[in-house]
């Protein structure tokens, strides 16, 4: 076995782009998927933060993100009566933080990463469910459920929320929680004007929407409380679109609209969060992404903290002497930073659950005071830059431009 041998569980986000630094480090890393195939057209779609786009800049996949995405330039909050009641403005942010926020299919930034991954020579293999982890003193050996095994030198858990590796490196962990809303959305073809590239927020009065109007059609969502943490029943696109429909009867038409409009599959998600845990390695095993901090989608940060983590942790890699240095100095570095993340991503969830009218009329008041304070944590966020060429110590280059 190869001392640089890297075995990397999940080709989502984060599994791809770190192989991609490992494979720049000298590593030679392998990529397994529990999925039976590539999932380019699965999931819906996500904002890449600034930060996030400098690590794909690093990688190289700056200008594929950007033609196959679209440029966002800031955030606009409606009340249920369709009024604007606050905004976030991004125009400056290219200037201000060298790159813009980008909104892509999930599947597609998935397969942009997968692809250059595969263009490097990093091998990629599907149907690798994991079953097992023994991550020994010299070597990891992982076992799949298909009867396979393999072993390397080191094994990175990058398999997401309800990570599998993290359920076997931390068995007393807790598991994920259950945040109390299903999220649902897709495209819709509905053509909308945006001239001002904003995305559009409405806080409902059952379910909170949110949608972008790219120059093809419609981006959307809808956050819709759910009561129970049991599995979602199975139910069809066109049952589901009516009762999103219902969900937003009173809400206004602009939604409606998106919704008739909306292809099929409407997919259905429950949304989770993490718990912080105690550490994030354990020999020669490490978590990374989703698998040892999973992010609120209500920040924006999730993809961009995923690809930060694999930067910083290749980096470390290619620093230390061992791996338990590596993975103790990545730890350090990244946990207060995705801690503040995880933090800000719940305060700017919460105003999405339904609310009373007295309660609303606060909201419709206060709102652009707490969107001051929120993009205050948003600039931070934005400004956080790891350079690929620095030293061990992983120095955090952070400012506005």
């Amino acid at each position: 076995m190869n001392a640089r041998e890297v075995v990397v569980v999940g080709c989502g986000i984060a599994g791809p782009a770190v192989a991609l630094f490992l494979r720049r480090a000298g590593f030679r890393p392998r990529i397994y998927e529990a999925a039976p195939s590539p999932r380019d057209h699965e999931g819906a779609f996500f904002n890449v933060a600034p930060n996030g786009m400098h690590v794909l800049r690093v990688l190289g996949v700056e200008d594929d993100v950007r033609r196959a995405g679209h440029v966002t330039r800031g955030l606009a909050f409606h009340n249920e009566s369709g009024t604007e009641i606050g905004r976030i403005d991004g125009h400056r942010d290219e200037e201000r933080f060298g790159a813009p926020a980008v909104l892509i299919p999930r599947g597609v930034l998935g397969r942009i990463l997968r692809e250059r991954a595969e263009r490097e020579g990093i091998p990629v293999e599907f149907g690798k469910r994991l079953a097992g982890l023994d991550p020994g003193h010299e070597s990891v050996r992982i076992l799949f459920e298909d009867g396979t095994e393999t072993t390397a030198a080191l094994a990175l858990g990058c398999d997401g929320v309800h990570s599998r590796a993290r359920r076997l490196l931390f068995p007393d962990v807790p598991a994920p929680r259950f945040d109390g809303l299903v999220d649902t959305g897709g495209f819709s073809d509905l053509m909308i004007p945006n001239e001002d590239q904003v995305m559009r927020f409405v806080f409902g009065r059952r379910a909170f929407f949110g949608y972008f109007a790219a120059p093809t059609g419609t981006y959307w969502f809808s956050n819709v409380p759910w009561p129970s943490e049991d599995a979602l029943e199975p139910i069809g696109s066109d049952a589901w679109r009516e009762r999103l429909l219902e969900e937003h009867r009173d809400d206004p038409e602009v939604v409606r609209e998106i919704l008739r409009a909306a292809r099929p599959p409407l997919g259905r998600w429950k949304l989770y969060e993490m718990p912080s845990i105690p550490r994030w390695y354990r020999g020669r095993v490490c978590l990374v992404g989703d698998a040892a901090h999973a992010t609120p989608p209500h920040a924006g940060q999730g993809a961009s903290l995923a690809l930060e983590d694999a930067l910083a942790l290749a980096r470390c890699l290619r620093d230390a002497k061992e791996p338990g240095a590596a993975f103790a100095a990545f730890e350090r570095m990244r946990r207060d930073r995705v801690e503040e993340v995880v933090a800000q991503a719940r305060r700017n969830g919460s105003p999405k659950k339904p609310a009373g009218p007295v309660a609303r009329w606060f909201r419709d008041r206060m709102l652009p005071f707490f969107l001051r304070l929120g993009a205050r944590a948003t600039e931070r966020a934005y400004a956080y830059r790891l350079s690929w060429e620095g030293g061990a110590g992983i120095e955090v280059e952070a400012g506005t431009r």
